[in-house]
């Protein structure tokens, strides 16, 4: 059985010192590949080292919404050109928009419409982060797609939204992922969400060190062979079997972000 984690944080000072037994457990659960996601710009040469120390990771360059009061527009240059100068880059992000923890919109707005455009440049697809912002992600993507004529290829990454707004996304073509929260026990709006995913659009997860899943919720921090306890949910949840979630997901990983297992 193979897995992919389609969302870490490895370069995380939580993983400094154990990140050898870290990734031997990742591979004794049976993940085969990781995306690594980016935080900022300036993270890159660390999350490249990681990835050319273990080949299994391949990574995206972005800047997350929360940080989009370091946005200028010189960045957007940067991204790309980080992005085209390391074959190990799959995806823009993680980018997208935060009401949740930050009201600075018109900032969060611009850094993600760049993202976008950066994204359908270079043909990649974005890994996308939304809290509190499902309604105003959808109009910049429906905007985009009316502007532009093309449909940006992606990831709802962590999704937590009801099954409405999930319905949303696999209508724009988006795949959906997620995380240690579907296995949560009032998490009932986010099951209900991983029990309609259409199968060809459904992604896991650990987004680590965060959100570690029951039955390691205890544990201060995530790590990516606990993406098999998100496999395990999702599975009960549709009815299926581990193998099956783990198959279809690995393959829609691979699908999307251009990777080969």
């Amino acid at each position: 059985m193979q897995l992919i984690d389609t969302h870490v944080h490895l370069n995380f000072d939580t993983f400094g010192p154990d990140l050898l037994a870290v990734r031997s457990r990742w591979q004794e659960a049976g993940v085969v590949r990781l995306v690594h996601s980016c935080v900022q710009p300036s993270e890159f040469s660390q999350i490249q080292a990681i990835s050319k120390r273990f080949p299994e990771i391949s990574f995206a360059v972005g800047l997350h919404p929360l940080d989009a009061d370091k946005w200028h527009h010189q960045m957007a240059e940067e991204i790309k050109s980080l992005a085209l100068c390391e074959p190990k880059v799959v995806a823009i992000g993680e980018t997208g928009l935060d009401f949740y923890k930050a009201d600075n919109n018109q900032q969060q707005l611009m850094a993600f419409e760049s993202h976008l455009a950066i994204a359908a440049q270079l043909n990649l697809p974005v890994i996308i982060h939304c809290r509190q912002a499902a309604m105003e992600v959808k109009e910049v993507l429906q905007k985009w797609r009316s502007i532009n004529g093309d449909r940006i290829r992606g990831v709802m990454h962590c999704w937590g939204g009801k099954p409405e707004e999930t319905q949303w996304f696999l209508d724009l073509g988006f795949y959906i992922s997620f995380s240690g929260t579907v296995t949560f026990k009032n998490a009932k709006q986010i099951q209900e969400s991983a029990a309609m995913v259409s199968a060809q659009r459904l992604l896991v997860e650990t987004d680590c060190p965060f959100l570690s899943p029951v039955p390691k919720r205890g544990e201060k921090r995530n790590e990516p062979a606990y993406v098999r306890y998100v496999a395990e949910k999702i599975a009960n949840l549709r009815g299926e079997t581990l193998e099956t979630i783990a198959s279809q997901t690995t393959q829609n990983a691979c699908t999307l972000f251009g990777l080969t297992t």
